[in-house]
């Protein structure tokens, strides 16, 4: 399937979740990393790039799953279980987007 176009509002909102770097490394690591956009519940839904949050390279789709990184895509489980849930990080990048951008 393919996406729905965002609209500007979206689009807005997926550029301040990528300005401020991969939620996992900041809680982590307390530092900021380029970050890509990712959709926790698809792109087709209207709304739907609204519920994304950014994550690096590492942790939204390397495959990695070692002692240094767990990515999202393919190990969903491993990686709520380690890093918390996807709602929880969402959570969190509403308030870095709150505390970065009011």
């Amino acid at each position: 399937m393919k996406s729905h176009t965002a609209t500007k509002e979206e689009k807005e909102w997926m550029d301040q979740i990528s300005q401020i770097g991969c939620i996992v490394c900041h809680r982590e690591f307390w530092i900021e990393t380029p970050a890509e956009v990712h959709h926790i519940a698809g792109k087709v839904k209207i709304g739907s790039h609204f519920v994304t949050i950014p994550l690096c390279y590492e942790h939204h789709r390397s495959g990695r799953n070692d002692e240094k990184a767990t990515s999202r895509h393919p190990f969903k489980r491993e990686f709520e279980k380690r890093y918390g849930t996807q709602q929880e990080l969402l959570q969190a990048t509403k308030e870095r987007v709150e505390e970065r951008f009011g």
